[in-house]
């Protein structure tokens, strides 16, 4: 394969990745929206008073410092313990979807023993695209019919600060996105370069493009908290629309090899598409 075709073959590559990634994030938005009026009915809340402005500095609270307990954990070696705290958590997200699709005798705790078990044995990228879209999916519809609108906005913003910071200045976010990668848990999106990448047998980072699963959790709070608050309306589709934007406007930086924090670009993207439907809505 000559210079030229190989060229082609890349920018071919990096066309399917985009897509792929974007689609990630559309998926998790969509599947958060369907979601979203179930989690509510069924009363599966994560704050009493969703206009309270404490729930957000409750919940960046919590992530600081669940952050530094992985990290710390880490350090001492612990990688093991923190596999099966992440794997409890994963599969405690996964049985309350499970528990509003399908309110059925036991086929909650079937489904999520299942899905636990899949990740344990065979936690190829594949497996765990599949989980994590109904985690992502899950978390986002949790928070967001647990947040209101002024609660959210601040939360983006906030973690779009701390996210810039946390991979720019102190970059222990990128020491967390390496250790976490290598316990092969939903908690990230995970796309081949070529057909042969496999998790399972362990090939290069730079073989696989990966994005935290928070990248598309984050954004898409925005989405169902404004879904809840006004319905499918401007504002919703707003901030889903910019989210993608967004998400463009940070792959045309984040392939030049290095990483690059994302919800400085998707939040930024969700607030500004958000105001935009929200202005059209009014006027």
């Amino acid at each position: 394969m000559d210079d030229e075709e190989e060229e082609r073959e890349e920018k071919r590559a990096s066309i399917a990745l985009f897509i792929g990634m974007g689609s990630f994030i559309l998926l998790t938005q969509i599947i958060a929206l369907l979601l979203a009026a179930p989690f509510d009915l069924a009363g599966m809340t994560a704050f009493e008073n969703p206009d309270d402005p404490l729930n957000p500095i409750i919940f960046f609270i919590f992530i600081i410092a669940f952050t530094a307990f992985i990290l710390v954990v880490f350090r001492f070696g612990g990688q093991r313990l923190i596999y099966f705290v992440m794997l409890g958590a994963v599969a405690i997200t996964m049985y309350y979807v499970m528990a509003v699709l399908l309110p059925y005798a036991f086929i909650p705790e079937i489904s999520t023993l299942a899905l636990a078990l899949l990740l344990f044995k065979y936690p190829e990228w594949y497996v765990l695209d599949a989980t994590g879209l109904i985690i992502g999916g899950g978390a986002a519809a949790i928070f967001g019919i647990s947040l209101g609108i002024l609660p959210v906005l601040l939360l983006l913003i906030i973690l779009a600060v701390y996210d810039a910071i946390a991979v720019y200045k102190t970059k222990h976010m990128i020491a967390l996105a390496e250790s976490v990668i290598d316990l092969r848990l939903p908690i990230l999106f995970v796309l081949p370069r070529n057909w042969s990448f496999s998790l399972m047998k362990g090939d290069e980072m730079e073989d696989g493009f990966f994005m935290g699963l928070g990248d598309a959790i984050i954004p898409s709070v925005l989405v169902v908290s404004s879904f809840v608050t006004y319905e499918l309306a401007t504002p919703t589709l707003g901030a889903l629309v910019g989210t993608l934007a967004g998400y463009a406007v940070l792959s045309t930086i984040a392939g030049r090899g290095k990483p690059h924090a994302g919800l400085p670009f998707l939040n930024s993207g969700a607030i500004l598409g958000f105001a935009i439907g929200y202005m059209a809505m009014v006027v």
